[in-house]
């Protein structure tokens, strides 16, 4: 059955199964390959997006409970904070493999967008949930403190 969902503020027809993740409705069924696919049981957090501005696991989510949602991606992200947020993502050299990297920018521009003066424990707390594989989480930290002076 097919249903529409809002996706980086566009609607968007989508004929999935039922109770299919809306992950895999944004890669395979919508060709959106910015969330990935990491762990497939909301452990890592690469695969972060905003659902009506609060950070979602993508891979657990039926995209058939999200009808007259706000879904947000990586691809769709925009405004002060997620320039912010990237631009000091690139002057921290953050990424190593980057695989993880939407997942862990999503969690980022998440908390700045509720706390622009994160304390190193606010910092942690909300990105306890995204894992970095190459384990650059001082970088990660040090990119989020200077997205936060930014804005």
């Amino acid at each position: 059955m097919a249903i529409t969902l809002k996706i980086n503020g566009q609607d968007r027809q989508v004929d999935a199964a039922e109770g299919t993740p809306l992950l895999w409705v944004l890669r395979d069924h919508l060709k959106m390959n910015g969330t990935r696919f990491g762990c497939g049981v909301a452990q890592c957090g690469a695969c972060t997006v905003h659902v009506d501005g609060l950070p979602v696991r993508a891979c657990i989510t039926p995209h058939d409970a999200l009808e007259g949602a706000e879904i947000t991606t990586i691809e769709g992200k925009q405004g002060a904070v997620a320039d912010a947020v990237r631009a000091a993502w690139v002057a921290s050299d953050v990424p190593q493999c980057g695989y993880c990297q939407s997942g862990q920018i999503m969690a980022a521009v998440a908390l700045l967008e509720e706390n622009t003066d994160p304390s190193d424990e606010d910092i942690d707390t909300a990105m306890s949930g995204n894992i970095c594989r190459c384990a650059t989480y001082m970088s990660i930290r040090r990119a989020i403190k200077d997205a936060a002076q930014t804005l």
